[in-house]
């Protein structure tokens, strides 16, 4: 590669690598000025950040929201694991004419959008008095045919010569799946878990219909709220913003390299 592809192309990167992280950056610093200094266009860090957190906690239950959404988001990545990588894994291991079948009607759900879903979801969840509850949150995204789809063909480049040698051994199917599969399977499992982790908790339309009480509330619509009314202040909205995405932007930057390869179905 000549000298000027190589500083074309570090020149590019450089663009890219400034358009991705300026966003981040105008939202620090909104988040350390007053709101009329974020409206003007400022974008030098100011002195107002404290101010700005003694406002967001005195107008809204951030501790609280933080916490329902860290629960609804926790529970939901578990479970979500454990049922779509046991449904991926039956269904590549087990395969047969009738369960590919199946797969093919459930890929085919990735077409229906949520919204479409939403009314008799909202039904079924109220008929059941799950209101503002957990299990009402986590309830119609507990397994989706992309994790499901994205575990399968992981499953594909699982050995079959070393399942066979554990049947030799004794070892009943649970085991196989528990011990040997989900060990093999860490970086697959590490992108589902970032996945399903960011998707629940920016979630902001389901969680908005169903919990009804300000005591269920999650981070998503705690930042809805603040837009309210005849003013909003920015410099407040900044910081609640900013305080919503660190955790999954935390979560995706440690499991960056893990999620490359599970997303490309590698093995290791």
């Amino acid at each position: 590669m000549t000298k000027g592809k190589k500083f074309g192309m570090y020149l590019f990167l450089c663009i890219v690598s400034f358009i991705s992280v300026f966003p981040l950056y105008w939202m620090v610093c909104a988040a350390t000025n007053t709101s009329a200094e974020v409206v003007s266009g400022r974008l030098i860090p100011g002195t107002y950040f404290i101010e700005n957190f003694k406002n967001l906690m005195a107008n809204q239950n951030i501790g609280r929201a933080l916490g329902n959404s860290f629960k609804y988001s926790i529970i939901l990545t578990l479970i979500s694991l454990v049922v779509s990588s046991l449904a991926g894994y039956g269904f590549e291991i087990y395969h047969d004419k009738a369960k590919d079948t199946v797969m093919s009607i459930i890929l085919l759900a990735m077409m229906v959008p949520f919204v479409a879903t939403l009314i008799p979801l909202f039904q079924m969840i109220s008929t059941a008095g799950w209101l503002n509850t957990t299990i009402g949150f986590i309830l119609p995204t507990v397994s989706t045919p992309f994790l499901i789809m994205m575990f399968r063909q992981s499953a594909r480049s699982f050995p079959h010569d070393i399942m066979e040698a554990a049947r030799i051994d004794g070892l009943s199917e649970l085991r196989i799946f528990f011990q040997m599969f989900i060990p093999t399977m860490r970086s697959t499992y590490a992108a589902a878990m970032t996945i399903t982790f960011m998707n629940a908790w920016n979630s902001y339309l389901w969680p908005k219909v169903i919990m009804t009480n300000s005591d269920s509330q999650t981070m998503p619509m705690v930042v809805a709220n603040l837009t309210q009314g005849y003013v909003t202040d920015y410099g407040m909205l900044m910081l609640a913003v900013l305080i919503c995405t660190l955790p999954t932007a935390i979560v995706f930057f440690c499991l960056q390299n893990a999620f490359a390869e599970g997303i490309t179905g590698a093995v290791k």
